[in-house]
């Protein structure tokens, strides 16, 4: 893979608003972004498309992609519960001319900044705290009791890593967090480094 644009990591626990932030950039239009969709083994919920949310794929046609490298980083999340990135899906926007964007896990990004160290700007937000990271995911209203247990003892976990990350955002109130992401992408996409 040629590196030609820059590779934008968001990674957070579930619930820690890293997909809004994600979405907000992607609405700025000078910051030339476009998304990397995922793919991954797991059913589609609710109103998710694929290619649009998702390239939604069979357990079986997961393993073949792994067994033919066409992945940059995969990971099984949960069991049998696979994600990865495509390499065609990174080789897809830069060849659009555009710098790629993840919302993607803790391990997935830090994979993808390991493998890119220059090309890659990767971002942990960071929740106010784990209860208020539960109180989220209970609004949300989109999972089991536990299942939200098994996000936020993952969660712990995952709060650990947030040194390893170019940079912690906060997100205790969204508007400054907004505005300090899109700072930190804006210098890091105008930096020539």
């Amino acid at each position: 893979m040629e590196g030609k644009g820059k590779l934008i990591v968001f990674s957070a626990p579930s619930g820690s608003g890293k997909t809004t932030i994600v979405q907000h950039l992607l609405a700025q239009k000078d910051l030339n972004l476009a998304f990397s969709i995922s793919a991954t083994s797991r059913e589609p919920r609710g109103e998710e498309k694929d290619g649009q949310h998702y390239y939604f794929m069979s357990f079986k046609e997961f393993k073949q992609h792994i067994k033919d490298d066409n992945f940059l980083e995969w990971e099984e999340v949960y069991r049998d519960n696979f994600y990865g990135t495509l390499k065609s899906e990174i080789e897809r926007i830069w060849g659009e001319g555009k710098h790629v964007i993840f919302d993607i896990d803790v391990v997935g990004g830090l994979r993808i900044k390991k493998k890119f160290p220059k090309e890659t700007l990767a971002v942990f937000v960071k929740p106010p705290s784990v209860d208020e990271l539960k109180r989220r995911l209970k609004k949300r209203k989109t999972e089991s009791e536990d299942k939200i247990n098994m996000r936020i003892a993952k969660a712990s976990i995952e709060l650990a890593t947030a040194p390893q990350f170019d940079y912690v955002i906060e997100n205790n109130n969204l508007e400054i967090a907004l505005q300090e992401a899109h700072d930190l992408v804006a210098n890091f996409i105008n930096s020539n480094s």
